[in-house]
């Protein structure tokens, strides 16, 4: 199927409102989530599944992650001679500013993708709120509202002080947007549809405003543009910085919170490696984990989850952690209330503890 009423845009130019071991070396959205795949897998798996097959995706100054990860598209049925993925330049600088991920520059210096479609509609998302929704019915309802902009907003289940909050009139017309979100608020998703008509106006008209956030350049136009608001009711993960990073991704371990982001009807899509299965040895223990292609566990792995090739020596101990790709837990190591980057060795008989409140985090490990 596909969609020919949208195209998507994608926008990864942007950085992480704390300083993080995680991002020193990659963008947000290429960090790696759940073992196997990585946080920009689910805004190109959500494109895909609606049918959407022309994506640009913005990219940061350090893109090699995501330009390896991603290639041209193939793993998401994007590479295609009519339509397909485009990466895109982002703007040398991006954003660090919290809540911003649409940088009007970069919509402004990419143009060009918007003008040449043909469709009637744009959805826009950002790659660090993740979900797994049907682009269609936000299309399809966008669609019959007959309005200008449809932002997409879930009820806050907790605070966030790197959300933005939708302050949302009658008829579902949305006043304004906010930085900060409480419980219980609207807050927004960073996925909107937009008339691609509309958004050629706006990139017209507000060139000298491009320094701005999309949104900022638009606020005192919310009523003439017509914004209007759509609540979607499933699980929306926003990754922040470490803690949150840590907390989802621990979260997910419960198999019903799970089964709301991987609906068996709308996989998400990441890079093939073609790995071995991973691989468990006499006398290993294994418990509530995720443990990814490429491994050999020989110890013990409790309530974690393991990128492919870690290896658990015999006699070593892996609870309440994230390990990424390439560890070595050596014997009689005990890592517990951690995050350990790619290629880290742990020594043997040392201990690499944190505390459910104050998670220890190790940047990448040599190369080997």
């Amino acid at each position: 199927m596909i969609n020919r009423k949208a195209i998507g845009y994608i926008t990864a130019n942007y950085a992480g409102s704390e300083p993080s071991k995680l991002i020193q070396d990659r963008p947000v959205a290429a960090v790696p989530f759940l073992g196997r795949y990585r946080l920009i897998d689910f805004p190109l798996s959500n494109m895909t599944n609606a049918g959407i097959r022309t994506v640009g995706l913005v990219m940061p100054g350090n893109w090699r992650s995501i330009s390896d990860h991603v290639g041209h598209g193939k793993d998401w049925m994007l590479d295609r001679k009519s339509g397909g993925l485009f990466t895109m330049p982002g703007n040398p600088y991006g954003t660090t500013k919290k809540g911003m991920r649409f940088l009007l520059r970069d919509i402004i210096s990419n143009r060009e993708l918007f003008e040449r479609a043909d469709t009637p509609y744009v959805v826009m998302m950002g790659a660090n709120i993740i979900f797994n929704m049907d682009l269609n019915e936000i299309i399809d309802a966008h669609e019959r509202s007959g309005v200008g902009v449809t932002m997409v907003y879930v009820k806050a289940e907790r605070h966030h002080n790197d959300a933005n909050r939708l302050v949302i009139g009658d008829a579902g017309r949305v006043q304004q947007i906010e930085p900060g979100c409480e419980y219980g608020d609207n807050k927004f998703i960073d996925c909107f549809v937009i008339n691609r008509d509309l958004l050629i106006d706006i990139i017209n008209n507000y060139a000298n405003a491009d320094y701005l956030d999309f949104f900022e350049a638009i606020a005192g136009d919310f009523a003439r543009i017509d914004v209007c608001s759509y609540e979607y009711k499933g699980l929306a993960i926003g990754i922040f910085d470490e803690r949150t990073y840590y907390q989802r991704s621990m979260e997910l371990l419960t198999p019903d919170i799970y089964d709301q982001l991987f609906p068996i009807d709308r996989p998400i899509r990441t890079k093939a490696h073609d790995a071995a299965p991973a691989k468990y040895y006499g006398g290993c223990n294994a418990q509530n984990s995720f443990i990814s292609a490429g491994c050999k566990i020989y110890g013990t792995v409790r309530n974690s989850i393991l990128s492919r090739g870690v290896v658990v020596e015999s006699g070593a101990n892996v609870s309440n952690s994230i390990i990424m790709f390439s560890c070595v837990i050596k014997r009689g190591a005990r890592v517990e209330n951690a995050i350990l980057d790619k290629n880290n060795v742990v020594p043997e008989n040392t201990e690499y503890r944190g505390t459910p409140d104050a998670i220890l985090v190790m940047g990448k490990g040599d190369h080997r």
